[in-house]
């Protein structure tokens, strides 16, 4: 047995999830190859060389490949996708674009947002917004996988020594050009990526406050940005920092929730994470539940009291 990891990457370095995905890729036994499909992406194709339990790197370079559009990238995949018994895709809006593109045209189900494996051909996953663990067994021949990256161990970046491949791109499908993007820049780490998050709900009240009570906290900590998805749908947080079910799935190291009552589908983004710390003034506020450390305490005395004391 052999499994692909579609690699996410800048072109010139590895992304985050990649490392994750590869971890769960090496649990299923059998070699691990990475393909790396981009444009000028052999600094990528390099650091991929150096993850350790990677044997064989794939490398497509074609410049219709250079911001992952998910057609081309499933015609790359799909390619070699004979040679494999697993192609596992990290669970990103990049990998949960390409893959269903693959089982489909494999004619195979795909087992999506994986956070166990159990065997070669049964994992586990979470369903009801993390409430319940479902443990699925694949039939096909082929195993389609996306990966929740919180749910496994990064694979070290260094220390391996695999050989790099070059493949051939394949045509470009014409059936999607890409036009342009507009990145939020930010000093701050990214939400995904932070080892420490600092999050804030609706009992902020305004944007106003949120940015005058959380941004100091998240400055002398050195943390990102979070938000519940009431506080985004209130206007008091942008969009790309609603951690959640329907926002991005966490697992820092530290996640401090200030005025987050924690509701089933904000626990199911942010229950991974190592230490919670939970502010909140309401003592059945569901957030303690989950919480290692909890404080009942209203947050606008208890927040600037904390960053005092650190």
């Amino acid at each position: 047995m052999t499994a692909l990891v579609i690699a996410e990457h800048d072109n010139a370095s590895i992304k985050g999830a990649t490392l994750n995905t590869v971890a769960a890729a090496a649990q299923c036994g059998g070699e691990v190859h990475v393909l790396i499909a981009g444009h000028n992406a052999g600094p990528a194709a390099a650091a991929a060389a150096q993850i350790a339990g990677v044997s064989k790197v794939i490398h497509a370079d074609a410049e219709y490949l250079a911001h992952g559009l998910s057609e081309n990238m499933a015609a790359q995949v799909l390619a070699i996708a004979s040679n494999y018994s697993h192609i596992l895709f990290p669970a990103t809006a990049s990998g949960k674009n390409i893959a269903p593109r693959v089982a489909a045209k494999l004619d195979v189900g795909q087992i999506s947002d994986i956070t166990k494996v159990i065997s070669a051909d049964t994992f586990e996953r979470p369903i009801y917004a993390g409430n319940a663990v479902a443990t699925v067994q694949g039939t096909d021949a082929t195993h389609v996988i996306t990966v929740r990256t919180t749910g496994f161990d990064p694979a070290a970046a260094t220390g391996g020594s695999a050989a790099v491949e070059t493949q051939t791109a394949q045509a470009d499908s014409g059936k999607s050009t890409f036009m342009g993007s507009e990145i939020a820049k930010s000093d701050r780490p990214e939400l995904t990526a932070a080892k420490i998050i600092v999050s804030g709900g609706r009992a902020l009240g305004s944007a106003e406050k949120f940015n005058e009570v959380m941004t100091p906290l998240a400055d002398k900590l050195g943390a990102a940005l979070g938000a519940s998805r009431a506080a985004v749908d209130a206007g008091y947080a942008p969009n790309d920092w609603q951690v959640g079910q329907t926002g991005k799935i966490v697992a820092p190291q530290l996640y401090v929730a200030c005025g987050i009552s924690g509701a089933i589908q904000h626990l199911a983004g942010m229950k991974d994470s190592k230490v919670i710390v939970a502010i909140n003034k309401d003592p059945e506020a569901p957030i303690f539940s989950v919480a290692d450390y909890g404080l009942e305490a209203d947050l606008f005395t208890a927040v600037p009291e904390l960053i005092k004391a650190l």
